[in-house]
């Protein structure tokens, strides 16, 4: 079984093949890495209701990303470590992006900065967020007894990379600069950046084989036998001949009948030639 030190390593060596085969600048995108990822990311949110325009709103606020902080993702080579630098966000706040906040990532926007109830900044943990929420909304609720019963206490962000760079030996990949405009921010079931791509959960395809089940695990391994692209293919299998196939017993006994009659025709035909 191959460690992960040595895929890390296999993906790095790859990468920096790659590049210096094309010509590719330092600063391109990890292949096959989406162009806007679904990172998560831990955040200790907090939701109470305050006043704000004479009416009652309930505030909640945290971190939708963490500067300097590695987290794994996978690219079209393997596996490498992300990190978002420290202000990588300042370029697209000064812009004043449009940019809404939802849960999960999905559904009917809660707040957005387009109606000033959602405001961004970044400091020196990351990306913060604090958004307005009308407690009329019976979404709002349940997303607020969500985060006061603790069921939901992790942040995310989704953007665009405008600048990166790959680490001299491309095991690390920094984001210097992303886009938020017309992305979204908000709490999310589970943290820890979960990806989105095929190519960024090959992690957790790897740590599920051993427990595929048989039925899957043989459409898995047939599948992979297909591609001419991996180095080391298994050689087929020599084709088994079909075995002979036995006819049954009362075809057998039929066929002697046959014989022994057509047999005893011919000696017939002979006598009466005689």
């Amino acid at each position: 079984m191959t460690t992960m030190t040595a895929l890390r390593a296999q993906a790095a060596a790859a990468r920096s093949a790659a590049a210096g085969a094309t010509g590719t600048a330092a600063t391109a995108l990890p292949r096959d890495r989406p162009e806007s990822p679904d990172l998560r990311f831990s955040s200790q949110l907090r939701a109470k209701k305050v006043m704000r325009e004479d009416m009652e709103w309930y505030q909640v606020e945290g971190y939708a990303s963490a500067f300097e902080q590695g987290y794994e993702m996978w690219d079209f080579y393997g596996p490498y470590t992300e990190i978002v630098s420290h202000g990588a966000a300042d370029a697209t706040l000064a812009a004043d992006p449009e940019v809404v906040f939802r849960f999960n990532h999905a559904g009917t926007p809660m707040a957005s900065t387009r109606n000033s109830r959602l405001q961004l900044w970044s400091d020196d943990a990351g990306l913060g967020q604090r958004a307005w929420l009308n407690p009329k909304r019976a979404d709002v609720a349940l997303l607020v007894q969500a985060i006061e019963d603790q069921d939901v206490r992790e942040q995310s962000f989704m953007f665009r990379i405008t600048s990166g760079q790959w680490s001299p030996d491309y095991t690390e990949y920094r984001i210097n600069s992303f886009d938020l405009d017309r992305g979204d921010v908000g709490p999310v079931t589970y943290g820890a950046n979960p990806h989105t791509s095929v190519s960024s959960r090959s992690g957790e395809f790897l740590a599920s084989i051993a427990t595929l089940p048989p039925i899957v695990a043989r459409e898995a391994l047939a599948r992979l036998s297909e591609r001419t692209d991996l180095t080391g293919a298994r050689t087929p299998a020599p084709a088994v001949p079909p075995a002979p196939v036995i006819a049954p017993a009362t075809a057998r006994a039929e066929g002697r009948s046959i014989s022994m009659v057509r047999t005893q025709l011919l000696a017939t035909l002979a006598s009466e030639e005689d």
